[in-house]
């Protein structure tokens, strides 16, 4: 009887001893609370306008001190109105992107590739307010019928301004120089190194900020795109898996982009621009391992930033038009009301 209850006392004071131990690890314990941010959609176009919204816990902000860590991203034209993480740099297996020698994936999702020419232009969206050409650089190693191709350069055309942005050629990589190159309206851009640094234009309708401090940026069009670059070389390990033949004086630095597209014309063109279109019906083959488009006589332009090619929209004019009848869907316009929004639209007296 005796040992019975000793054993029983023990018991009930290792239980004591373990709720304590509990209590104080718990009371010890310090849960750091984490501040998400709530965004606004500002554009009237969008179905979110003027929603609050909160960013996940699992990426509480859109400018993250890590540069690796994911942002908190809002599509204010997706009637979904919910924020979501995503990382800043080109997703490669995502839609809009084109990446490698040139592989592409369309607005449809279908993956393809589009060859080109080396040293030769191509229109990859052409729509009345927005046209978006390619520079292609490659080279064909003896005994190959087509160049192998990348993409060297962007050239940009929104309203009445240009903007292009290249990968400088270099002999070797190295990740801690700067291989991008900017212009606006043909003047040299000095966009300032350093991650989340950025260049704001006069009228605040482009933006770019950079994702990385070299080499990495996303490129705003208000309303109207959201491109995200990157700067790469051609691997050693690309280069041995795929024969190109690399020259030891020139890894050939190339573009990784992405395109998010806001409000395309049904009729878009280009070689990705095309595959936004709603009714497009894809030429790929179903099973085939690296389907090849071609279109090169349709989309080739002359130059960086010309709107030359056969099938190509681009108008100043098609956006004056456009603009003024967007404009006469906002109905009245109050010069008088309190809201600071702003769509372009200045009231003098």
């Amino acid at each position: 009887m005796k040992v019975s209850i000793i054993n029983c006392l023990q018991f009930l004071f290792l239980v004591f001893i373990s709720s304590s131990t509990q209590a104080h690890s718990k009371s010890s314990t310090k849960v750091n609370p984490v501040h998400t941010e709530t965004r606004t959609c500002f554009s009237r176009r969008s179905p979110c306008f003027l929603k609050r919204i909160t960013c996940p816990r699992q990426c509480p902000t859109s400018h993250p001190k890590d540069p690796k860590a994911k942002v908190c991203y809002i599509d204010c034209y997706s009637p979904i109105c919910k924020a979501e993480c995503r990382n800043r740099k080109p997703n490669c297996s995502g839609r809009g992107a084109a990446c490698l020698d040139p592989r592409f994936i369309g607005g449809d999702g279908i993956v393809f590739y589009f060859h080109g020419k080396s040293n030769e232009h191509f229109s990859l969206v052409s729509d009345p307010k927005l046209q978006i050409n390619a520079r292609f650089i490659g080279l064909r190693p003896s005994g190959r019928k087509r160049d192998y191709t990348w993409i060297q350069a962007l050239g940009i055309l929104f309203d009445s301004h240009t903007l292009s942005l290249e990968a400088t050629p270099a002999a070797a990589w190295d990740e801690e120089v700067e291989h991008l190159k900017f212009s606006y309206d043909g003047q040299e851009l000095n966009v300032p190194t350093g991650y989340s640094s950025s260049w704001t234009s006069a009228n605040e309708d482009l933006k770019i900020e950079r994702t990385e401090s070299k080499n990495s940026v996303i490129v705003t069009l208000q309303e109207i795109a959201e491109i995200s670059v990157n700067v790469v070389p051609v691997t050693k390990k690309d280069d041995r898996i795929h024969n190109y033949q690399i020259p030891p004086d020139d890894c050939f630095a190339h573009l990784e982009v992405q395109f998010r597209f806001f409000g395309l014309s049904p009729k878009v063109e280009g070689v990705l621009g095309r595959t936004y279109q709603p009714d497009f019906k894809n030429p790929v083959k179903p099973g085939v391992a690296m389907p090849v488009v071609g279109g090169e006589d349709r989309y080739r332009t002359s130059t960086l930033l010309s709107t030359d090619c056969k099938s190509c929209l681009f108008s100043p004019i098609g956006v004056l038009h456009q603009n003024f009848a967007f404009m006469k869907d906002l109905g009245i316009v109050d010069c008088m009301g309190s809201t600071k929004i702003g769509q372009g639209i200045v009231c003098r007296k």
